[in-house]
């Protein structure tokens, strides 16, 4: 048995323990271009894998994406416009009793990092150990690191990526912070420039950005939006994931 080859958890704590670091020399919080080029094919793959594993053990996170996928199936109709189709199943997911949302992420141009937005749907739950859990809702998570091209290798980490992410923050960073290298190399090997929205830094704001939350079942760009419509909207700006109690059935969010 080789003795310098690092376990698993290992490889991890280093991972993000290179991210915090990278994260601390710049104005970025976990958006550094830094990449981890230790982490070879193999290293990659069992991460994914692991992470993946790390989430089948948690009994609400297993309800929770057994509710998102019968959502999905059931709102299928929809599937044509992504923003409504997402807001459904957040609809639908409220309907069944989760404490669910849309996350708007954006950020602006700055230090060589693209401008940009996106969403995704949270949960938060409340427990009565850790206070409140939050899960983020990915309904179509590994078109999100489609690339032309695709080594055989990354091919194969694309294959193993969930279709429909439903989990916590950290089995979400170290998946992405795998795949921005997996990126990156596959690229190399192809000699073909990484585009700005390929970054590291680019895809960690796609999911940990600052964002506001909100419960509005219809888009804000919807051209068809009309006062009677409009549905009850709870929204709640915020800097860092971070949530406080929850007082008189709404959710606080700190936002220093």
């Amino acid at each position: 048995e080789d003795d310098d080859s690092p376990c698993l958890s290992e490889l991890v704590h280093s991972f993000l323990e290179d991210d915090h670091d990278a994260a601390e020399q710049t104005s970025y919080n976990s958006d550094s271009d830094r990449v981890d080029s230790n982490l070879d094919f193999t290293d990659s793959l069992e991460i994914i894998i692991k992470s993946t594993s790390l989430n089948n053990t948690d009994s609400y996170r297993n309800l929770l994406m057994a509710h998102v996928l019968r959502a999905m199936e059931m709102l299928s109709f929809f599937k044509t416009d992504k923003a409504i189709f997402r807001r459904k199943v957040m609809a639908y997911l409220r309907e069944v009793g989760h404490n669910a949302a849309i996350c708007k992420t954006k950020w602006s141009s700055s230090g060589g990092l693209t401008a940009g937005n996106y969403e995704f749907i949270d949960v938060v739950q409340s427990a009565a150990r850790t206070g409140q859990n939050r899960y983020l809702i990915d309904l179509d998570f590994a078109s999100e690191f489609e690339i032309a091209r695709p080594t055989t290798e990354y091919s194969r980490l694309l294959q193993h990526l969930p279709r429909v992410f439903v989990g916590r923050n950290e089995e979400l960073k170290m998946i992405v912070k795998v795949m921005s290298d997996s990126v990156k190399r596959s690229l190399k090997s192809k000699e073909l420039t990484l585009p700005p929205w390929r970054k590291n830094r680019y895809m960690q704001n796609k999911w940990f950005g600052s964002y506001r939350r909100t419960t509005n079942q219809i888009p804000a760009s919807s051209s068809s939006l009309t006062p009677s419509a409009v549905h009850r909207v709870n929204i709640v700006q915020c800097r860092h994931v971070g949530f406080d109690v929850t007082v008189n059935g709404r959710l606080f969010v700190r936002t220093r």
